[in-house]
Protein backbone atom coordinates (compact mmCIF):
# COMPACT_ATOMS: atom_id res chain seq x y z
CA UNK A 1 0.00 0.00 0.00
CA UNK A 2 0.88 3.75 -0.70
CA UNK A 3 0.81 5.83 2.18
CA UNK A 4 -1.85 8.29 0.63
CA UNK A 5 -4.14 4.71 0.80
CA UNK A 6 -3.78 4.20 4.54
CA UNK A 7 -4.59 7.46 5.51
CA UNK A 8 -7.80 7.77 2.68
CA UNK A 9 -8.27 3.97 4.37
CA UNK A 10 -8.85 6.04 8.01
CA UNK A 11 -4.82 4.78 9.37
CA UNK A 12 -3.25 7.70 10.95
CA UNK A 13 -0.02 8.48 9.86
CA UNK A 14 1.45 7.73 13.47
CA UNK A 15 0.05 4.81 13.49
CA UNK A 16 1.61 3.66 9.73
CA UNK A 17 5.04 4.93 11.01
CA UNK A 18 4.51 2.72 14.06
CA UNK A 19 3.74 -0.32 12.56
CA UNK A 20 6.84 0.16 9.92
CA UNK A 21 9.15 0.89 13.41
CA UNK A 22 7.79 -1.55 15.23
CA UNK A 23 8.30 -4.22 12.26
CA UNK A 24 4.71 -4.77 11.21
CA UNK A 25 5.32 -3.08 8.03
CA UNK A 26 7.97 -3.74 6.09
CA UNK A 27 9.06 -0.83 3.43
CA UNK A 28 9.45 -1.33 -0.45
CA UNK A 29 10.22 2.26 -1.49
CA UNK A 30 9.75 5.77 0.05
CA UNK A 31 5.86 5.48 0.40
CA UNK A 32 4.89 1.85 -0.28
CA UNK A 33 4.62 -0.73 2.09
CA UNK A 34 4.22 -4.25 2.67
CA UNK A 35 2.32 -6.06 5.70
CA UNK A 36 5.83 -7.79 7.33
CA UNK A 37 3.54 -11.06 7.53
CA UNK A 38 2.87 -10.77 3.89
CA UNK A 39 5.11 -12.80 1.61
CA UNK A 40 7.02 -10.41 -0.57
CA UNK A 41 6.29 -9.55 -3.74
CA UNK A 42 7.96 -11.97 -6.62
CA UNK A 43 9.65 -8.42 -7.99
CA UNK A 44 9.91 -5.82 -5.09
CA UNK A 45 11.51 -3.65 -7.05
CA UNK A 46 9.11 -3.25 -10.18
CA UNK A 47 6.13 -3.66 -7.49
CA UNK A 48 7.26 -0.68 -6.07
CA UNK A 49 8.06 1.56 -8.75
CA UNK A 50 4.36 0.28 -10.27
CA UNK A 51 2.87 1.46 -7.04
CA UNK A 52 4.55 4.50 -7.10
CA UNK A 53 3.72 5.40 -10.86
CA UNK A 54 -0.08 4.25 -11.82
CA UNK A 55 0.49 6.13 -15.46
CA UNK A 56 4.09 4.13 -16.14
CA UNK A 57 4.11 1.14 -18.11
CA UNK A 58 6.79 -1.74 -17.57
CA UNK A 59 9.00 -1.69 -20.60
CA UNK A 60 12.14 -3.48 -22.85
CA UNK A 61 14.37 -5.92 -20.11
CA UNK A 62 12.00 -5.55 -17.45
CA UNK A 63 9.32 -6.59 -19.61
CA UNK A 64 11.14 -9.21 -21.22
CA UNK A 65 11.63 -10.52 -17.51
CA UNK A 66 8.28 -10.21 -16.88
CA UNK A 67 7.07 -12.58 -19.44
CA UNK A 68 10.08 -15.23 -19.11
CA UNK A 69 11.96 -14.18 -22.17
CA UNK A 70 15.63 -13.99 -22.88
CA UNK A 71 18.59 -14.13 -20.02
CA UNK A 72 19.17 -10.58 -19.10
CA UNK A 73 18.44 -9.30 -15.75
CA UNK A 74 17.69 -5.53 -16.17
CA UNK A 75 20.13 -3.54 -13.89
CA UNK A 76 17.13 -0.98 -13.24
CA UNK A 77 13.02 -1.37 -13.52
CA UNK A 78 12.82 0.07 -16.75
CA UNK A 79 9.58 1.68 -17.77
CA UNK A 80 7.79 4.03 -20.16
CA UNK A 81 6.36 7.26 -19.87
CA UNK A 82 4.31 9.54 -22.24
CA UNK A 83 6.74 12.58 -23.65
CA UNK A 84 4.92 15.38 -21.89
CA UNK A 85 5.37 13.72 -18.37
CA UNK A 86 8.55 14.53 -16.31
CA UNK A 87 9.79 11.53 -14.42
CA UNK A 88 9.58 11.18 -10.61
CA UNK A 89 12.96 11.38 -8.67
CA UNK A 90 13.94 7.81 -7.21
CA UNK A 91 16.75 6.89 -4.64
CA UNK A 92 15.59 3.39 -4.75
CA UNK A 93 14.38 1.34 -6.59
CA UNK A 94 17.19 2.52 -9.40
CA UNK A 95 14.72 3.52 -12.67
CA UNK A 96 15.51 3.92 -16.15
CA UNK A 97 12.43 6.15 -18.06
CA UNK A 98 11.48 5.93 -22.07
CA UNK A 99 9.79 8.55 -23.05
CA UNK A 100 7.58 7.59 -26.06
CA UNK A 101 5.25 9.43 -28.40
CA UNK A 102 1.48 8.65 -27.59
CA UNK A 103 0.77 6.26 -30.14
CA UNK A 104 3.36 4.19 -29.30
CA UNK A 105 2.92 4.45 -25.29
CA UNK A 106 -0.67 3.28 -25.73
CA UNK A 107 -0.17 0.46 -28.15
CA UNK A 108 0.19 -3.05 -26.46
CA UNK A 109 -0.35 -2.52 -23.35
CA UNK A 110 -1.30 -5.41 -21.10
CA UNK A 111 -2.90 -4.83 -17.19
CA UNK A 112 -1.55 -7.97 -14.55
CA UNK A 113 -1.64 -7.63 -11.10
CA UNK A 114 0.80 -8.26 -8.46
CA UNK A 115 1.04 -7.73 -4.79
CA UNK A 116 -2.87 -7.19 -4.94
CA UNK A 117 -2.32 -4.10 -7.33
CA UNK A 118 -2.32 -3.53 -10.73
CA UNK A 119 -0.20 -2.29 -12.80
CA UNK A 120 0.41 -2.50 -16.62
CA UNK A 121 3.23 -4.28 -18.91
CA UNK A 122 3.52 -3.75 -22.53
CA UNK A 123 2.58 -7.06 -24.12
CA UNK A 124 5.37 -9.62 -25.89
CA UNK A 125 5.19 -8.40 -29.63
CA UNK A 126 5.31 -4.55 -28.68
CA UNK A 127 8.40 -5.58 -26.29
CA UNK A 128 10.20 -7.22 -28.94
CA UNK A 129 10.04 -4.08 -31.05
CA UNK A 130 10.70 -1.58 -28.71
CA UNK A 131 13.54 -3.49 -27.49
CA UNK A 132 14.69 -2.50 -31.64
CA UNK A 133 13.86 0.56 -31.21
CA UNK A 134 16.17 0.98 -28.38
CA UNK A 135 18.80 -1.17 -29.37
CA UNK A 136 21.31 1.54 -28.92
CA UNK A 137 20.70 2.00 -25.06
CA UNK A 138 20.00 -1.08 -24.29
CA UNK A 139 22.21 -3.08 -26.48
CA UNK A 140 21.54 -4.89 -30.16
CA UNK A 141 22.21 -8.47 -28.70
CA UNK A 142 19.21 -8.34 -26.27
CA UNK A 143 16.84 -7.29 -28.87
CA UNK A 144 18.39 -9.81 -31.06
CA UNK A 145 17.38 -12.49 -28.59
CA UNK A 146 14.60 -11.46 -27.52
CA UNK A 147 13.46 -11.92 -31.03
CA UNK A 148 14.52 -15.30 -31.70
CA UNK A 149 13.51 -16.86 -28.60
CA UNK A 150 9.61 -15.16 -29.40
CA UNK A 151 9.69 -16.13 -33.23
CA UNK A 152 11.29 -19.47 -31.70
CA UNK A 153 8.66 -20.15 -29.02
CA UNK A 154 5.83 -18.57 -30.36
CA UNK A 155 4.96 -16.34 -27.94
CA UNK A 156 3.61 -13.75 -30.42
CA UNK A 157 3.33 -14.05 -34.53
CA UNK A 158 5.56 -12.21 -36.89
CA UNK A 159 2.70 -10.37 -37.69
CA UNK A 160 2.12 -9.01 -34.47
CA UNK A 161 5.15 -8.20 -34.49
CA UNK A 162 5.74 -6.08 -37.51
CA UNK A 163 2.64 -4.43 -36.43
CA UNK A 164 4.31 -2.88 -33.09
CA UNK A 165 7.50 -2.16 -35.33
CA UNK A 166 5.33 -0.18 -37.79
CA UNK A 167 4.04 1.82 -34.92
CA UNK A 168 7.95 2.22 -33.49
CA UNK A 169 9.14 3.04 -36.90
CA UNK A 170 11.32 0.46 -36.60
CA UNK A 171 10.10 -1.51 -39.24
CA UNK A 172 12.86 -1.71 -42.01
CA UNK A 173 15.40 -2.61 -39.18
CA UNK A 174 13.54 -5.93 -37.90
CA UNK A 175 12.09 -6.81 -41.27
CA UNK A 176 15.70 -8.33 -42.41
CA UNK A 177 16.01 -10.18 -39.01
CA UNK A 178 12.99 -11.32 -39.31
CA UNK A 179 13.04 -12.92 -42.93
CA UNK A 180 16.47 -14.69 -41.67
CA UNK A 181 14.46 -16.34 -38.70
CA UNK A 182 11.75 -17.55 -40.84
Amino acid sequence: MRTGEALESGIHRRTLYWMRDHGKLETLSRGVFVLASAPLPESPDVAAVMRRIPKAVLCLVSALEYHGIGTQIPNAVQIALPRNVTPPKFNYPRVQVFSMSDAAFRAGVEEHSMAGAQFRVYGVAKTVADCFKYRNRIGFDIAMEALQEVVRKRAATPSEIMEFARIDKVESVISPYMAALL
